[in-house]
């Protein structure tokens, strides 16, 4: 018996020493391999408190609320053209938990998104200048458009147990991936332990919770948007 333990304990020791001498990724393997024995890593609470809707909830957490019903209802991914713009409350895309989660906070990202191409159509390179109100809410380039000109821009780095650069990524924040394929989540309220946030996100076959470093496209852009 003492003899099956000790091969055991010598082929996991063999095994993570592999891992680390010929993976690329030593510092992912340091911080997701060799902390996992860590505490918990509290992140510093660092999001706004503003209930416009007045419900007795922070309107951040209202974003976070209305992006997790999809997670919960398990939203199927299906990419389609819809007239009036919006798809069935049982389908949608990315972008679907997106304007879902600001519509639990009283925010018609549709109707700002429409008025602001209407504006400022050229700056929408997607539109290719010929705006259409049923689709174009529903775009990752124009959401990040949008986005890049009413919201707070912040780090697109995450760093391990890294309290300064964690406290960063607060629930509701709107994460961009364009590199490879356009995709865009919500922050969740819940992080791993070592600090790292959840996603909130929907890709096939329905929308789901990941942790960002499950995330292999580099991070386009991190925004938050201006409650005030």
């Amino acid at each position: 018996m003492k003899k099956k333990s000790l091969f055991i304990l010598i082929m996991i020791f063999l095994m993570l020493t592999s891992v680390y001498l010929f993976i690329p990724y030593k510092q992912l393997v340091n911080e997701y391999i060799f902390n996992i024995f860590k505490p918990k890593f509290q992140v510093s609470e660092n999001f706004s408190k503003v209930d416009n809707n007045k419900n007795g909830v922070a309107d951040v957490l209202d974003i976070v609320n209305g992006a997790n019903n999809e997670v919960q209802s398990k939203t199927k991914y299906i990419s389609n053209y819809y007239s009036g713009g919006y798809p069935p409350e049982n389908e949608g895309v990315c972008t679907d938990v997106i304007w879902r989660g600001f519509k639990a906070a009283n925010i018609n990202l549709k109707e700002l998104i429409d008025k602001d191409i209407k504006i400022n159509t050229k700056l929408y390179p997607r539109v290719q200048e010929k705006p259409d109100p049923n689709i174009d809410f529903r775009r990752v380039p124009n959401q990040d458009v949008f986005f890049s000109r009413y919201c707070i821009s912040l780090t697109t780095e995450i760093k391990s147990r890294n309290d300064e650069n964690l406290k960063e990524w607060q629930p509701g924040d709107i994460v961009v991936f364009t590199k490879g394929y356009e995709h865009v989540g919500i922050i969740s309220d819940k992080r791993d332990k070592n600090g790292i946030p959840y996603v909130i996100h929907n890709t096939k076959p329905h929308a789901s919770t990941k942790n960002l470093s499950y995330f292999t496209s580099p991070i386009h852009a991190h925004y938050r948007w201006k409650f005030n």
